[in-house]
């Protein structure tokens, strides 16, 4: 895990297994994300979309040039250089020496990290992020957009049980 530089709870043995759990977990949602959408492209391309449980999910080919929802789909230049800058700043972020980082702080940037990269890849082959997991009554998405929103709802879980740890104390 990036955090690793001259951390003082983490030494040795320990700053090495961080680190290949954060880049193990990026990748691993990085592989499983770009695999599914190769799938998706080789099955889903000719064939529509695909009902798995009728009126509740199908699996529906979506090349969506914009963002979330397919906001701001016409600034396709600008919206690219937006996300790399984004994605480096997460980069820098991860790491950032003298951030002190828990467990659960981990799971969620290892999550964004790796969706973040899992749609700029496709970003960079298809000008477009592959899309195809339609759930009918939200916007068609992809296993990458499911590890950012675990991620960040991982992280926003930890900042509110943090505050309710200082609460108590202060109590």
């Amino acid at each position: 895990y990036p955090f690793f530089q001259k951390s003082p709870r983490r030494t040795g043995e320990k700053q090495t297994s961080s680190l290949i759990f954060f880049y193990g977990l990026v990748g691993a949602v990085i592989l499983i994300d770009q695999f599914s959408k190769f799938l998706a492209l080789e099955f889903l391309s000719s064939q529509g979309s695909i009902a798995v449980f009728p009126s509740v999910l199908s699996l529906t080919l979506v090349k969506n040039r914009g963002v979330a929802f397919g906001l701001f789909s016409q600034a396709e230049p600008i919206l690219f250089t937006v996300i790399t800058l984004s994605l480096l700043a997460l980069l820098f972020v991860a790491n950032r020496p003298q951030h002190q980082t828990n467990l659960l702080d981990r799971w969620a940037l290892s999550l964004i990290l790796g969706g973040a990269i899992g749609n700029w890849i496709d970003r960079v082959r298809f000008s477009a992020v592959i899309d195809f997991i339609d759930f009918h009554v939200w916007p068609v998405f992809n296993v990458a957009d499911s590890a950012i929103t675990v991620g960040v709802s991982l992280y926003l879980a930890g900042i509110f049980l943090g505050h309710s740890k200082t609460r108590r104390r202060a109590e």
